[in-house]
């Protein structure tokens, strides 16, 4: 009975350890010595309960060294059972307190079949954690090798975060990194963000052959996966990507709950909340916005959901308050913020409601669970153009790209996924902005390129400068096809000046270049809204697609074969909340860009 009222009374302690001082340490080793002559009538009673509940008000108050001296009291003014269960509450108290030395003085010679319940896991993790301040690592692993399933979660949290160190002490940073990985999911706010800067250093200190090797025997739904990937990228050894290849398209009818039918997947929100920097970065956000509300529109009055708009404003901070604003007003969805600062302080917030950011963080690190990301990304572009190259036949390619960031992502992937595809990139250059005359940064890349039929050439730059590369490569006899990113493509019909860009093929978003069903078509919306013309367009698919993968977000998660026939291309997600975009293609013809035969497939048709 004194037992489960001791249990009744105890309250969670502390999550954080503090430093013992000096003068700490010497007021426990009185009230030690204090608690060794304390006495408690013999009959147990209300003055025991009392006693206890005090020690357990002490504890929740941060009064460890108090908290202790009473739990030794208990201890010693008792036998068996009861006797080693207050022993441990009182070195859990001083553990707590961060002076783990008198937490092992107060753990004494307690017999491990005096414990019950989830007593044994926490003495294990108490031991863990006096031999971890020994360098003990061998005996903390092996302490450590308890079933934690039935406890806690925060019990669950400091085994999984004891194992990590214990790792890291014993050399494998690859275990360390992936114990810290599991118990990321368990965290939030600040313990969360260190905990994943303690995953990138930790993945740091592994050479990158290492990193590639241990990265090869994962899971596709490993949650160490994005953390190896992203470390890799880091160090300039970015992986190649493993492309989604769906095969079923959401929102097949079937039987639903009431009798009709029904599509399958489909959850309707209630409430979304689009934030986007409408001030700031207008040019950009118009389009998205006005995208996001055709798609709106055109569904069924039934269906929309109640939808307010938001100005996130040209910070972080903006952004944070915008979401917590939309919250505060009642949306279970948020579509945004924008900005890639913005998204990675939002992932790093206790999330109320679900997130559908529209754009990657700049850390690389995935969404919290339950949210996701989406974005128009360069390298997923990059990737996408060496498959197709590969799948045509061409195992040697040439590259030449603008001077500017998202070129050069665009190439490193492209690079990554044509050598792990066998092919090999023979040169590459960069251009300036200013420059007319790339006969030398020709030269340069295509030196070694050759006439033969598995050549290429990978081109990544906007629409005024591929205008004067493309005639100067012919010039220079390359007759190897040539195949770019997106960027290429102003997006409006340009016959004249794009008639030197004949033959180029490029991937971007179909709806471009023909109708997607269930979106309005685009001849349709670029009369009323100039938001949808030239460079606009791309972004106005992407707020169209936005809306679109609302309802099917949950469906997506758990079946990675599923996709959403999207305007920007075929729309799947991973396990992490990433989605990813399989590009549609077109090719320069007269003058004016033409969907190629199968362009929604990001591998050309035969």
């Amino acid at each position: 009975m004194l037992r489960w009222t001791a249990r009744m009374l105890q309250r969670r302690s502390a999550s954080r350890m503090h430093a013992a001082g000096l003068a700490r340490s010497a007021l426990f080793m009185l009230m030690l010595a204090l608690g060794a002559c304390a006495s408690l009538p013999g009959t147990p009673g209300t003055a025991v309960v009392e006693q206890a509940g005090h020690a357990e008000r002490l504890l929740a108050d941060g009064e460890f060294v108090a908290a202790a001296a009473e739990f030794l009291a208990l201890s010693r003014t008792h036998r068996g059972d009861a006797s080693a269960y207050y022993r441990l509450r009182a070195a859990e108290a001083l553990r707590d307190g961060g002076d783990i030395e008198a937490a092992e003085r107060a753990l004494g010679d307690i017999k491990r079949r005096r414990l019950h319940g989830d007593e044994p896991e926490r003495l294990d993790l108490l031991d863990a954690e006096v031999a971890l301040r020994r360098g003990d690592h061998e005996r903390a692993r092996a302490l450590l090798t308890f079933d934690d399933a039935t406890l806690s979660p925060e019990l669950r949290v400091r085994a999984l975060e004891l194992r990590a160190r214990a790792e890291f002490a014993a050399g494998d940073a690859f275990a360390s990194a992936r114990m810290r990985a599991a118990l990321d999911r368990h965290l939030r706010g600040g313990d969360r963000e260190h905990n994943r800067e303690q995953i990138r250093e930790v993945l740091a200190t592994m050479e990158p052959a290492a990193l590639r090797e241990r990265f090869a025997t994962l899971p596709e739904n490993d949650a160490m996966r994005p953390w190896v990937e992203q470390s890799l990228r880091s160090k300039g050894h970015p992986l190649a990507r493993t492309l989604p290849r769906p095969n079923r398209p959401v929102g097949t009818m079937r039987p639903g709950d009431g009798g009709g039918l029904a599509p399958e997947g489909y959850v309707a929100p209630r409430q979304v909340a689009l934030l986007l920097p409408l001030a700031q970065l207008a040019g950009v956000s118009e389009p998205i916005r006005d995208g996001f509300l055709s798609a709106y529109f055109a569904d069924a009055a039934a269906q929309r959901p109640l939808l307010r708009i938001y100005d996130a404003g040209s910070s972080p901070a903006d952004a944070i308050a915008a979401y917590r604003r939309a919250v505060a007003e009642g949306a279970d969805q948020v579509v945004g913020p924008l900005q890639r600062e913005a998204v990675g302080e939002l992932f790093r917030l206790p999330l109320e409601a679900r997130v559908l950011a529209l754009n990657h963080p700049d850390s690389g690190e995935v969404p919290p669970p339950g949210s996701a990301e989406f974005g128009l990304l360069p390298d997923a572009e990059g990737a996408q153009v060496a498959e197709h190259m590969l799948a045509r036949g061409i195992t040697r390619a040439s590259v030449l790209i603008a001077g500017a960031d998202w070129a050069d992502r665009a190439s490193r992937a492209f690079r990554t996924q044509f050598e792990a595809g066998g092919g090999s990139v023979v040169g590459e250059a960069r251009l300036g902005d200013k420059d007319v005359d790339f006969a030398p940064a020709i030269a340069q890349a295509s030196g070694l390129l050759g006439s033969d039929g598995n050549a290429g050439v990978f081109i990544s730059m906007r629409p005024q400068q591929a205008r004067l590369l493309v005639p100067q490569l012919r010039v220079a006899g390359i007759g190897a096809p040539v195949f770019a990113t997106s960027h290429i493509y102003a997006g409006d019909a340009n016959a004249s000046l794009d008639r030197d860009l004949e033959g180029v093929e490029f991937c971007d978003a179909p709806w471009l270049f023909g109708s997607i069903p269930g979106r309005p078509l685009r001849a349709a919306v670029s009369g009323r809204l100039a938001s949808a013309n030239g460079f606009g367009g791309r972004l106005f698919a992407f707020g169209m697609d936005a809306y679109a993968l609302l309802p099917y977000l949950d469906w997506l998660f758990a079946n990675p074969d599923a996709y959403v026939a999207g305007a920007t291309g075929e729309l799947t997600a991973d396990s992490f909340g990433r989605i990813n975009r399989l590009v549609g293609w077109a090719r320069f013809r007269n003058g004016m860009a033409e969907p190629v035969e199968g362009a929604l497939s990001a591998l050309p048709s035969r």
